[in-house]
């Protein structure tokens, strides 16, 4: 089968920055993939290379087999793109920009479609509103419409949910995961790591230009050796174990632990200070756990 994204050996700099590094990966059809990394990892260079709105100094991407140089019409014609920014023509409506959109597809007398994705996005009231009167999160929804106008089978969400309010939040993610399920390919960027972790089967993370991590979401999270576990004692704790201190909430010590075998030498302290151990519980790694660790050196 045909990767829906297939970048191999991409790099790209500009003047002194190395903005993406060898990078080199593949996105399967109907996945829903996480790119996630700092500001300045090299996310939106990556994506407007996609987008074939930078080309890149080496390597190859292809969207649905096409090479977005040299066969970019087709490429183009396969992928839409939601920016991170708000772009729009302040003098056109709702309908009118979706139109005209559609124009740098060759398409025309879609209104059918538009009517459905302005249904689909909540926007079907808005229709006729010009542009600049609307809300910010009703401008992002917009977005999300433009890139779909010419139904593409791969779509790029690049920040999309950034300043949108959280009832506007879960309808997007609710239409995105319906196009999903009908299957589109949906890579998404986000730095709401919960969103990534509930929705996405498997991650890339970019760090300085260069890809750290690229695994099922499964294996990313079992990949951190650390352990946080929580613990109400009869006492303080005593101050050899300071140093594992995270923080003090709900009258619980939340300690990290380098590794889950650190648990008993814990206990065992705690034994021979005479402090007893009224609750235990261990707290689960979650994304934002690995990305942390993965940003501050562990994939070195």
């Amino acid at each position: 089968m045909v990767p829906a994204i297939d970048i191999s050996a991409v790099s790209r700099r500009f003047g002194q920055l190395l903005a993406l590094d060898n990078v080199s990966f593949r996105v399967e059809p109907g996945e829903f993939f996480a790119l996630l990394g700092p500001n300045g990892a090299g996310k939106t260079t990556l994506i407007s290379a996609m987008a074939g709105l930078t080309r890149p100094d080496s390597g190859t991407i292809r969207i649905m087999g096409h090479d977005v140089v040299s066969d970019y019409k087709a490429a183009r014609q396969s992928l839409g793109v939601v920016p991170q920014e708000l772009v729009f023509d302040p003098f056109l409506t709702v309908r009118e920009t979706l139109r005209f959109q559609s124009g740098y597809f060759g398409l025309t007398r879609n209104d059918a479609w538009l009517d459905e994705l302005l249904f689909k996005l909540g926007l079907s009231d808005k229709a006729d509103v010009n542009m600049r009167a609307l809300s910010g999160g009703m401008k992002r929804r917009v977005m999300v419409a433009q890139a779909l106008v010419h139904r593409p089978p791969v779509i790029v969400l690049d920040e999309p949910t950034a300043g949108v309010d959280v009832e506007l939040r879960q309808s997007l993610w609710s239409f995105v995961q319906e196009l999903n399920h009908a299957g589109h390919t949906i890579v998404l960027t986000t730095h709401y790591l919960e969103e990534a972790e509930a929705l996405c089967n498997r991650i890339a993370m970019l760090k300085k230009g260069r890809l750290v991590a690229l695994e099922t979401k499964d294996k990313l999270l079992a990949r951190s050796n650390e352990r946080d576990v929580a613990l109400k004692l009869s006492s303080d704790l005593p101050a050899s174990l300071e140093a594992l201190r995270l923080r003090q909430e709900d009258g619980r010590h939340i300690l990290r632990l380098p590794e889950l075998g650190a648990l008993e030498g814990v206990l065992a302290t705690l034994r021979q200070a005479s402090v007893e151990v009224r609750e235990l519980s261990m707290i689960e790694v979650d994304l934002e756990d690995v990305f942390v660790h993965m940003m501050q050196g562990g994939a070195n």
